[in-house]
């Protein structure tokens, strides 16, 4: 199966380097999710707004960066080697990145509205692409390169 023949390019120690940064703008964009509910339980604390402005900024910076490297892993490999998971973990990857973006956006709206609703909502649809982009970014990293094993 053509699935196995993907490896990624770029590398440092035999570790990709999209998958040593990926876990910065997962552990930012579920800071998010966090600090947004927290600013909806508190009562509208502002601070929790402004953590999640900050986690987002960060999320969206370290995200653009992985996915450089990403890209790099992908048009590296030939053809016919590249697995069809590769093309969805791009699109939801893509698609993570842009919800972080435009909730960057809601969030910089002043006091309730830019956290409730829209930007609560956002923050749990971004941790849900993360997790759907994430098994199958596990999957292209770790497990094509074991032959299909985990």
């Amino acid at each position: 199966m053509a699935d196995t023949n993907f490896k990624p390019h770029a590398m440092i120690g035999g570790v990709p380097l999209h998958a040593m940064l990926v876990p910065f703008p997962i552990a930012c964009f579920t800071g998010t999710l966090l600090a947004d509910i927290a600013y909806y339980n508190s009562g509208g604390q502002v601070q929790w707004a402004n953590f999640a402005q900050w986690l987002l900024a960060f999320g969206e910076f370290f995200g653009v960066i992985a996915a450089l490297f990403g890209l790099i892993d992908l048009f590296r490999t030939p053809r016919g080697a590249r697995p069809t998971s590769a093309w969805f973990h791009f699109a939801g990857s893509a698609t993570t990145l842009t919800l972080g973006l435009f909730n960057n956006f809601v969030h910089s709206r002043d006091g309730w509205t830019g956290v409730v609703p829209t930007g609560l909502t956002l923050s749990v649809l971004t941790v849900a692409a993360l997790f759907f982009t994430g098994f199958l970014g596990h999957r292209l990293a770790y497990v094509h390169q074991r032959g299909g094993r985990l």
